[in-house]
């Protein structure tokens, strides 16, 4: 139907057909969900994928309140007419379903979540009001009903879902389907705002009354972003289909398909535009499924006809910026592999345990596969364990763009100005501004990149060196080759920059932290040591045997002692 408006911001299936919205045919996935027959899935894609259009296009197919509604499916794949078709046209609207979403379910304290989550709860409850009358509910049961509101107990909260599927299965006579949209967002706020404990306690228990121990469930649905490793929130749920990026199933289901793209550009006369379309937005994998593209950006495209981030600036960046900001000297050095277009391997496990973020970089990297701004290149087992060992890579130029921009911004305000002085004093062999600038971008910036003061700190200047390189690979990429922590001569450098132009200036740096036991007593004694290192291990070498001639190379020590800083 690419003849329709390309509208943005419809989530409901409803509106999408009665607006005649553009609309992607996803019925499919009607049919393939219910034939696979599993008690409970969860589904897991990145942002702006169809989860909640999809959710909703569920709900309409079996609610028994669009049980009058069957135009909304007409000339669509799942009301074809074959003997199949005909199954389904009779399946429509014969479910009670619970469509409830966790999108909204976003909070700085766990009291202000708890709240909200009684709020999805509390309306719930208020939608389904028809069921107190008649003699269904026994009295108990009406006082148990009219105690369900806004601000309830937690742990009320927790098995209220349950009680409402059994009062509707006990109404309509049927089990009930329970589709959940978004339920891990507020699990990421909890991470985010360091109330994870409690969340997974509340959690826990609703996950499991609800999907569990519920014996009127028919089916369950659920989608989200991530898959929250079991041992936190679905303990015990050996009921429960998982389906990652990295799965096969329903692997056409979210987001566009190549032949779906250019069948509508070419609808909406931008056939001429395929080859540039892919560039910008093609790269997402989901199982042996490639070539897949973010709805939104389409359709933002198709609407506009501009290329832009479309995807990047709604997909909520808080918490990948914080991995990324504070993470590892090993997680900031493979940040600058992607954005130099490279890729790396890594064993992931998608059962992301985000009490291990801080600490694990796999657990980082499976959170980027799975929020859509790393793709799977290759992947093979290894060993006697079979190891899954992936290589990765940044996804495509809109999720280049959004790193290069969340670079950018550890530099903002009055530390960009700072961090851009140095640059240019850097490249004029001014070391005295060198000094000058380098030494306010550390005091803004320390905290942030976690950096310590000695050498057997956990939190040592690595992290901030890494970061400040990442920093100097986007802001440099259209000149010099920025690396770091490379083997050149009989040891591993720091960090190199080689110009593009062989004419210009290459720069060796060698970053140190003041240290007594090294004989160090002052800033000037390190940087001594530093240079020491840059002519005992030949890091010259690589930039010599790059045809750089000895004078065209600047060797720098870089010595620290807690925020302060000396450039020799």
């Amino acid at each position: 139907m690419y003849e329709n408006r390309a509208a943005l911001g419809y989530q409901n299936f409803e509106e999408v057909r009665t607006g005649q919205i553009f609309y992607i045919d996803k019925t499919d996935f009607i049919r393939e969900w219910w034939e696979n027959a599993d008690k409970v899935t969860l589904i897991t894609r990145p942002r702006r994928f169809g989860k909640t259009l999809n959710l909703s296009m569920v709900n309409c197919f079996f609610s028994n309140q669009y049980a009058e509604r069957s135009d909304l499916f007409e000339g669509l794949s799942i009301w074809e007419e074959k003997a199949e078709g005909a199954k389904y046209r009779n399946l429509q609207g014969t479910y009670p379903v619970i469509f409830l979403t966790f999108a909204n379910i976003k909070a700085v304290r766990y009291s202000d979540m708890e709240y909200k989550i009684t709020e999805v709860i509390a309306a719930l409850f208020n939608r389904n009001r028809y069921l107190l009358e008649g003699n269904i509910l026994s009295e108990q049961e009406r006082k148990y009903y009219e105690s369900i509101g806004v601000g309830m107990d937690g742990k009320a909260a927790a098995g209220a879902i349950h009680a409402m599927a059994e009062f509707m299965q006990r109404y309509y006579g049927k089990k009930v389907i329970i589709l959940l949209d978004e339920y891990d967002t507020p699990m990421q706020e909890a991470w985010l705002w360091g109330y994870w404990d409690e969340a997974v306690t509340l959690f826990s228990s609703l996950f499991n009354a609800t999907f569990k121990t519920n014996d009127v469930l028919e089916r369950g649905l659920i989608t989200g972003i991530t898959r929250i490793a079991k041992e936190s929130i679905f303990t015990g749920m050996n009921n429960l289909e998982v389906v990652t990026t990295t799965s096969n199933k329903y692997a056409v289901s979210f987001g566009f398909t190549e032949k779906e793209v250019f069948a509508a550009l070419e609808a909406a006369g931008l056939g001429g535009q395929k080859q540039k379309v892919k560039r910008w937005y093609d790269g997402f994998t989901f199982g042996r499924c490639t070539d897949i593209y973010n709805p939104w950006s389409i359709v933002s495209f198709v609407n506009k006809k501009v290329y832009d981030t479309y995807w990047c600036n709604t997909s909520g960046n808080e918490l990948v910026n914080s991995l990324i900001q504070t993470g590892t000297p090993g997680v900031k050095q493979a940040m600058e592999e992607l954005l130099q277009g490279k890729s790396f391997e890594t064993e992931l496990d998608e059962r992301i345990a985000f009490d291990q973020l801080g600490d694990s970089a796999n657990a980082v990297w499976s959170l980027l596969l799975a929020t859509g701004y790393l793709k799977v290149v290759t992947f093979k087992q290894v060993g006697k364990l079979q190891r899954k060992i992936y290589t990765l890579k940044l996804t495509n130029m809109e999720v280049e763009s959004i790193f290069e921009d969340m670079v950018k911004g550890w530099f903002s305000g009055n530390t960009e100005v700072y961090y851009n002085e140095f640059i240019r004093a850097l490249l004029t062999d001014n070391v005295r501004k060198m000094n000058t600038f380098m030494n306010k971008v550390a005091l803004h910036t320390f905290s942030s990149f976690d950096s310590g003061n000695k050498p057997s700190d956990d939190a040592e200047p690595e992290r901030f060196y890494h970061g400040f390189v990442l920093g100097m690979v986007v802001n440099l990429a259209d000149t010099y080759k920025v690396r770091s922590n490379r083997e050149s001569g009989y040891g591993r450098y720091d960090v190199m920059i080689e110009p593009l132009d062989k004419t210009g200036k290459a720069f060796i740096f060698e970053f140190k932290v003041l240290d007594p036991d090294e004989d160090e007593e002052t800033l000037e004694d390190t940087i001594a040591n530093a240079h020491r290192q840059i002519q005992e291990k030949k890091y010259e070498a690589e930039l010599i045997a790059a045809g750089f001639l000895p004078k065209q190379i600047r060797k720098y020590g870089f010595a620290f002692r807690g925020k302060e800083c000396l450039i020799g």
